[in-house]
């Protein structure tokens, strides 16, 4: 599977330098570079683009602003030779954020990110085999207790048990410990998943608990460690069914 791609910069050599190095990627295809972001908006509002390399300070119309007014499912990823548009550029959920001049390695390292997360989005939404029941010694396996997850230098072991909520902040989550804080760039969703769903449970967009962390509950309120953690709707059910089952 090849990524459909686009380059928008209003500097040719920027733009030489993107083609380049997609070139050497083989799961990146190119398909249009331009120095006019509003033909580029053009191309990203008609679909089939699943990648834009969008630079910021542009004339006509800037990254930013491309990203506000653009619709669709194409992923983006900001080139730019200004650091202080990069937590504005999360809220409007790009996949990574490159610092000109960029390097090779770090460009392959935001588009296999993004490559990644769109196999991931294409296999979910494939019909799923009906489970099979597991033989007897698969069933007698060790449960899960731990997980790794990457932080900026190492990779780092997290027992399972020491965890008490896990908060997320769109593609950076924050895992608090019993005894530290855990930062990695890592989605809720797939957090989510890598949980044992009897141990662990969504309670809001921003927040996965610890069922057996929790000291107390009031109202859309929960009390784990000194923290005070929100209901949200979505999750209100399925959370008191769950606490209901284990007759807190």
């Amino acid at each position: 599977m090849k990524l459909k791609c686009i380059a928008v910069d209003d500097e040719p050599l920027a733009l030489d330098i993107i083609e380049d190095y997609v070139s050497k990627v083989p799961f990146l295809e190119l398909v249009k570079r331009t120095e006019n972001a509003i033909e580029a908006l053009q191309l990203v509002q008609a679909g089939g683009i699943d990648l834009v390399f969008l630079d910021i300070q542009m004339p006509d119309l800037t990254g930013i602003q491309f990203l506000k007014i653009a619709t669709g499912k194409s992923n983006y990823i900001l080139t730019t030779a200004y650091s202080q548009y990069a937590l504005e550029s999360y809220d409007l959920n790009v996949s990574d954020y490159l610092l000109k001049p960029i390097a090779f390695d770090r460009f392959y390292k935001a588009v296999e990110k993004v490559h990644n997360l769109v196999k991931n989005t294409e296999a979910a939404a494939l019909p799923q085999p009906q489970p099979v029941a597991a033989p007897a010694a698969v069933a007698n396996h060790p449960v899960q207790d731990f997980i790794f997850v990457k932080t900026e230098h190492k990779i780092q072991k997290i027992e399972l048990d020491d965890i008490l909520y896990i908060e997320g902040l769109k593609d950076y989550i924050s895992i608090f410990t019993k005894a530290e804080r855990v930062i990695t760039l890592q989605n809720m969703k797939k957090m989510e998943e890598t949980l044992p769903q009897g141990q662990f449970i969504r309670v809001h967009k921003s927040y996965i608990i610890s069922l057996d962390k929790i000291e107390s509950i009031e109202r859309s309120r929960i009390s784990i460690s000194g923290k005070i953690i929100p209901i949200g709707d979505t999750y209100r059910d399925e959370f008191f069914k769950r606490i209901d089952n284990k007759n807190l």
